[in-house]
């Protein structure tokens, strides 16, 4: 059976649809249009039916929208007992509905113009949708650089830049996201190019820099593997250094790790067997071939289903970091030395405030730790119902995802000043010892302050001081198991949201047709897993960390930048107000506004420029292993390098003006599509909707004129769609 909401609108079928829709409600008629599937479906329903929702003894699953309890809307919610009073009332004239759907021709005898309204997937549930997004925006960032950057940039004074930020960058461009997705109802390429037919490559640069991102993040998920799978050897085989068999038949430890220590060692040369430097890899390293496989494999079992297999998998991806973080946080307060790690992180150091450099690292973990920009949000949001509360959903992520790196920090500095406290009080030890031998000369200096100020952020926190600290715990294989799970959840489910901006963009686009979904994907993944080949040798994590230092931090900034100018200066704030307003029934506040039109674009412009700055200024480096010191050096880049990260660079950001040029010169780069279907006019009659008339303060902060019309702010491309009824009444 084709498609409920295209067999609608053939003219054939147009007068039956008349008839009864005098006695369907028109909110009821558009549920049904969302709740029945395609006659290929066979799964079973696992919620209540309503009459006609199953056919010919098929089981239709229904659709995750208006029509269920677990997301429905305020204004569905005290319309409810209207609805049950209509109940037996609209029985007969769904049936006569479906009836009418049945007797229509196929659906190839549809015009391409009818198929504007394919069926998209859903969320099963309001639960699914945010366990999805808070998996996504909760990531390893939370864990191994919040932490680190709170302690290094001021303590608890950090908090105040970070929250600033979050309150002028973050939640603005989140709720952004949410709101354009939800409205539009596609990817990236098709929300901007739907905007303006000059703006699709905002969409694009997001999927290509997603595409990049994905290719070298899934890497820390293999590296989680590996420490996964060695962690249930006893003793870990990171608590000692490794014996060496010498010449004359002696065993003894490993030089380069007794200079190291044996955490060092075990990551550096046994896992990452790395080089001294990037130009020079070694041989190929099997063991990190195999874990990319793999983990690129189970990336795409979890990705082949869409998000209807990919949302169950969350549950558990989600969830499970928290309950690891909590087992983590009252081993962590029980240790001796915690109070000394939390206080360390949380004492504020007021006077960081004057520097430049800690709001500028505050305004990049926001940023990057909500997962901005990647088309991921906005691939989340198209798949929610058009009266979803996207504002509410907004603020509940990003506050969840400050809240947990917060809590992470407690987490990790509680276990921090445990290894610090131990290795304090060896040093102690150690000099009392050397004291009563009167060999006062060169004794060590003992300094608790200086131990816990030296944290690490990133792999270094995770692979390195954490797993050092995991040693000394009792039962270390237990923890160090719980510890490194986690770490997969966390980078898996933020995979989740990065790969489906790429998908979701790929299959609107409709760049292969004739390609169902899965293969899209399983495309996808094979690409990446050849090309991430290249981080198995000993060079490998210096090319993560290229990509990772140049890929995923200027593109980024200047994409959300330009979508907040677009939203602001080219759909129109005004418009994209009363978009809000009828999804959701409330309109957007004037702050909201004022971040959207002033205030976000101006932090961003501030942070890329500032970033800039400092790269040319400073310069950038990465630490080389070397094998005779056991220990890193700084390296700068050589030029081959500093090539590459221009080319990663501008790889993503080039698509936004090379789309707008080729449209300007008429040729179309991205075709132009139908926008996907919207239930506008229902949506203003559930909610009751007026047109709003600017208040004083609004015309003077946003130039909106008295005729409707809004200044700075250029013309608009595309007609929203009509409603069905505005259909039939023509």
């Amino acid at each position: 059976m084709a498609n409920t909401a295209q067999l609608l609108r053939r003219q054939s079928s147009r007068d039956i649809v008349l008839k009864t829709q005098r006695s369907i409600d028109q909110h009821e008629l558009r549920e049904l249009r969302g709740r029945l599937v395609s006659e290929h479906s066979t799964s079973s329903s696992t919620g209540s039916h309503r009459p006609g929702s199953h056919h010919h003894g098929l089981h239709h699953t229904p659709m995750y929208g208006a029509t269920n309890q677990a997301f429905m809307s305020d204004a569905f919610d005290e319309s409810s007992e209207l609805e049950e009073a209509k109940e037996v009332d609209t029985t007969k004239a769904v049936a006569d509905l479906v009836a009418a759907i049945e007797s229509a021709p196929p659906a190839d005898d549809l015009v391409e113009g009818d198929k504007e309204g394919d069926e998209r997937e859903s969320w099963d549930s309001k639960i699914m949708f945010l366990l999805a997004t808070i998996g996504y925006a909760v990531g390893l960032g939370n864990v191994w650089r919040f932490p680190y950057l709170a302690q290094k940039n001021g303590g608890g004074a950090f908090l105040v830049p970070y929250f600033i930020m979050l309150c002028i960058q973050g939640i603005p461009i989140f709720y952004l996201e949410l709101a354009i997705g939800q409205r539009l109802r596609k990817g990236a390429i098709g929300v901007w190019s739907q905007v303006s037919p000059y703006l699709g490559g905002i969409g694009i640069s997001s999927a290509v820099v997603s595409y990049i991102v994905a290719l070298y993040y899934n890497t820390i998920i293999a590296w989680c593997l590996i420490y996964l799978l060695h962690s249930f050897e006893s003793p870990l085989p990171w608590a000692d250094c490794p014996t060496r068999l010498y010449a004359n038949y002696t065993y003894d430890h490993e030089p380069e790790c007794v200079m190291a220590s044996p955490t060092q060692f075990y990551w550096y040369r046994t896992t990452l067997q790395c080089s001294e430097n990037v130009d020079e890899p070694e041989t190929f390293n099997y063991h990190m071939a195999i874990a990319l496989i793999v983990s690129w494999f189970l990336v795409y079992i979890c990705m082949v289903q869409g998000i209807t297999s990919s949302g169950k998998i969350v549950y558990m991806t989600a969830i499970f970091p928290y309950v690891v973080l909590i087992i983590f946080f009252f081993r962590g307060i029980t240790l001796k030395g915690a109070a000394d790690g939390v206080a360390h992180l949380f004492t504020p150091r007021w006077e960081t405030l004057l520097d430049p450099v800690v709001w500028l690292e505050a305004g990049t973990q926001i940023f990057f730790s909500l997962g901005l920009a990647f088309g991921g949000l906005i691939a989340f949001s198209s798949y929610n119902p058009a009266n979803n509360n996207c504002y509410r959903d907004a603020i509940l992520v990003s506050f969840t995802n400050c809240g947990t790196s917060m809590f992470a920090g407690v987490v990790v500095f509680s276990v921090i000043g445990f290894k610090a406290t131990a290795t304090y009080e060896r040093c102690i030890a150690e000099r009392d010892h050397l004291i009563k031998q009167n060999a006062t000369n060169n004794l060590p200096l003992c300094n608790l302050e200086k131990e816990l100020a030296n944290s690490a952020s990133g792999t270094g926190l995770a692979f390195i001081i954490f797993t050092e600290a995991i040693n000394q715990f009792p039962g270390a294989q237990l923890w160090a198991v719980l510890f490194f799970l986690m770490l997969f959840t966390l980078g898996i489910d933020s995979q989740f949201g990065t790969l489906e901006g790429v998908v979701t963009s790929l299959v609107d686009m409709k760049l292969f047709p004739n390609l169902p979904k899965e293969w899209i994907v399983g495309g996808l993944c094979l690409t990446c897993c050849m090309i991430s080949m290249c981080f198995a040798n000993g060079a490998g994590s210096y090319i993560f960390q290229l990509m990772d230092s140049f890929a995923g931090n200027f593109p980024l900034l200047v994409i959300a930048l330009c979508e907040c100018i677009s939203i602001s200066y080219i759909y129109g704030i005004r418009r994209f107000s009363d978009d809000i307003e009828m999804m959701t029934g409330s309109r957007p506040g004037v702050y909201w506004m004022f971040c959207w039109k002033y205030l976000s674009p101006c932090a961003m412009f501030t942070i890329l420029t500032a970033s800039f700055y400092q790269l040319m200024t400073e310069g950038s480096s990465y630490p080389a292993w070397i094998a005779s010191k056991g220990m890193t050096e700084k390296m700068e880049w050589p030029h081959w390098c500093i090539v590459i990260a221009f080319i990663l660079i501008f790889s993503s950001i080039l698509w936004i003006p090379i789309v707008a040029i080729f449209r300007l010169f008429g040729i179309k780069i991205i075709e132009d599509s139908d926008a996907a279907w919207f239930p506008e006019a229902e949506l203003k009659e559930v909610h009751g909707i007026v047109p709003h008339e600017p208040t004083e303060l609004e015309r003077t902060l946003f130039c909106f004129n008295m005729d409707g019309t809004e200044g700075m702010c250029c013309p608009t491309y595309g007609l929203p769609e009509k409603s069905l009824q505005e259909e039939d009444d023509e």
